[in-house]
């Protein structure tokens, strides 16, 4: 839905619940990825996050500020040079645009092209304070680092502990050390970077277990899970309930299990209320006495000698008045019918009915589920649970002894959940594999190494072209190798060693006739520079009528500029004002050959008492390339050149950005 739709409020197929939510919190983090680039974007060219639609409250919307917002936390951190690891509580995606950010602000702060390719008399560059940042891409340490100047000291987030190689960490076990907080019957459950109280045992039938993992007795009368009759009042006890008759008998009579109020036979008690040779007849509420007669009420007949009424045996054989398989009970003037536990006696039917202790007695009598049988009742678990020794409550089942997951696995309750160790992620499909997650092929895995991104198992390496580069101290830049400096070059002593990103040239420069080589040039600039000044011949007029006064030759090293949007100052040419007033005198900057394509112009600037010329590379190049910009710096006076200075200067353009 998230890649079809760009819509995650669309119906669900499945009628599982858990499956509905899976789905939802899938396409959720999918449209958060796909609309991950437009928050970085946001913060790359505006600074901020807000939009100009306004008050849009939109999923897409949420996580393009989402993602704005964690991009700005990672430019901010490049600030105070406390590295580019992110903090755990931002989140897997926010901590991945955090450090993608970061290094990339870094990297910009780095290598600024521009400068790289200045020369002439200026001023050196003062070395990039992150250079020597060793905590820089969050150096060796694992979660935290502080570069101190003297040493890099590691440490930990709340929750872990740093181990003896001094830049690890692993989690600490409060429930082995002593510094949780669980009470008497309680179990300490580990988990990262905390841990968590388990009540040992379950409370019970009739009691609830709070939030504080205390018991509370369920009150059956007020929430109205009793089974008390219309005619009963509701008494709540702890862990059970009683129910007591509304209505009170009167003398005579005796209240029964349903509360109905039924005669009491007077004439059939163990003491005869009436004289001998009377005869007892019960009464509603009483009994009267008359003499003896020969008729016996029902269930009683004559004894053998006439003389009084004794109770009739329904029981005895061959009578079954209960039918087969019940149990005839005789009783004084009638009989009753019993059955077996777990049984009821239906009166219409005259047969031992099942009675649904689950029905009848709701949440009671089983923890989980209960399950009725022929005269009893059975009780079972939920998946993740498994029934106790009193076959009644359940406990919890610890699947992590079974290794379910492929790295991580932490005991929940009724359940497990599966983690994955840095630099891998939980797999869609199962759950509990751990896949590698390929940072080269994250939305911002382009700009994670300046030159090529390899995905290794739980991480990434960087690379450099084959030669003429090595991998920076921060894993990820490129640092062009200086040839000349470190001598590896084959130029002869004749010829000069010129370095080039990427490489180096072998130049030799020669001054032309009437012309001798400066002394003054020898110094060690970023590339050499020969000066040649004008040496006429005695009695040359030609020579001396020759505005041309200097030659020089140099070389600039130039990168393939990534994204050209604007000109690059590439050489700066400075002279002295001449003490003339300003409308007789005036220096003219002028590009007199080699401009392939006008792709170079020169500018003129006034630096205090100085006139500089700046050289500009107006059009975007891809190299390789190399080219031979004739310089000329006129010096005019009253609208005539009164002589010149020519710069040769050699533009060596690399292929790669950096």
């Amino acid at each position: 839905m998230a890649t079809q739709h760009r819509d995650c409020s669309l119906t669900y197929s499945s009628d599982s619940k858990e499956c509905r939510i899976t789905q939802e919190q899938c396409c959720h983090s999918q449209l958060e990825e796909l609309h991950c680039a437009t928050g970085i974007n946001l913060a790359s060219e505006q600074d901020g996050c807000s939009q100009p639609q306004g008050g849009n409250t939109s999923l897409e919307a949420i996580f393009i500020k989402k993602c704005c917002h964690c991009c700005l936390l990672g430019r901010a951190a490049q600030a105070p040079g406390q590295g580019c690891e992110p903090s755990l509580m931002l989140g897997y995606q926010c901590g991945l645009v955090f450090r993608a950010c970061c290094v990339k602000g870094q990297e910009s702060a780095d290598f600024a092209p521009g400068d790289s390719a200045k020369v002439s008399d200026a001023d050196e560059e003062q070395e990039d304070p992150y250079l020597n940042d060793r905590c820089r891409g969050g150096g060796p340490c694992k979660q935290q680092c502080r570069d101190t100047g003297d040493e890099v000291v590691c440490s930990c987030f709340v929750g872990y502990q740093l181990l003896a190689d001094g830049v690890s960490c692993e989690d600490t076990n409060e429930c082995i050390t002593g510094s949780h907080s669980c009470r008497l019957g309680e179990t300490c459950i580990n988990t990262m970077g905390s841990f968590r109280c388990q009540r040992e045992s379950s409370c019970g039938t009739g009691y609830e277990l709070t939030e504080d993992n205390n018991c509370k007795d369920i009150d059956e009368c007020e929430s109205g899970i009793h089974n008390c009759l219309p005619d009963f009042i509701c008494q709540n006890t702890l862990g059970s309930f009683r129910c007591r008759p509304k209505l009170q008998c009167k003398g005579g009579f005796i209240q029964d299990a349903l509360g109905s109020c039924i005669d009491i036979n007077e004439c059939l008690s163990i003491s005869a209320p009436c004289p001998v040779g009377q005869t007892c007849i019960n009464t509603e509420g009483s009994y009267t006495c008359r003499k003896s007669a020969p008729n016996c009420g029902r269930g009683y007949h004559l004894n053998e000698e006439g003389t009084r009424c004794v109770d009739v045996d329904e029981c005895a054989a061959p009578a079954e008045p209960c039918g087969a398989g019940h149990r005839c009970v005789n009783t004084p003037g009638s009989f009753r019918c019993e059955c077996k536990a777990g049984f009821y006696f239906d009166g219409i039917s005259r047969t031992c009915v099942d009675i649904n202790e689950c029905q009848r007695f709701p949440g009671r009598l089983c923890g989980h589920k209960c399950e009725n049988t022929p005269g009893s009742y059975h009780c079972s678990c939920s998946e993740g649970f498994r029934l106790s020794p009193d076959g009644r409550s359940c406990e919890d089942v610890n699947e992590c002894h079974s290794r379910p997951c492929s790295q991580e696995c932490a005991n929940v309750y009724g359940s497990f959940q599966c983690y994955c160790r840095r630099g891998y992620q939980l797999s869609d499909a199962d759950g509990v594999t751990c896949e590698d997650i390929d940072e080269c092929a994250l939305p911002t895995g382009g700009h994670i190494c300046s030159y090529r991104c390899i995905n290794v198992p739980g991480s990434f390496q960087c690379s450099c072209p084959a030669s003429g580069y090595r991998l920076a101290p921060n894993g990820r830049n490129c640092q062009d190798i200086d040839e000349c400096v470190t001598g590896v070059h084959n130029c002869s002593v004749n010829e000069t060693c010129f370095n080039i990103q990427g490489g180096f040239r072998c130049l030799s420069f020669q001054c032309p006739e009437n012309y001798r080589r400066s002394a003054d040039t020898l110094r060690q600039e970023k590339t050499d520079t020969v000066r040649c000044i004008k040496a006429c011949r005695p009695g040359d007029r030609a020579c001396a009528q020759d505005p041309v006064h200097t030659v020089s030759y140099t070389a600039v090293p130039l990168p393939t500029f990534r994204e050209f949007t604007r000109p690059e100052e590439i050489v700066f040419l400075r002279a002295v004002t001449p003490l003339y007033s300003a409308n007789q005198a005036d220096i003219i900057f002028d590009i007199m050959e080699g401009n392939p394509r006008d792709s170079f112009d020169i500018i003129k600037r006034y630096v205090g008492n100085m006139t500089v010329g700046v050289v500009r590379q107006v059009r975007p190049i891809v190299g390789p390339f190399h080219a031979v910009l004739k310089l000329g710096m006129s010096y005019v006076v009253e609208g005539v050149v009164s002589h010149r200075n020519v710069v040769n200067v050699h533009i060596f353009v690399s292929e790669y950005w950096f």
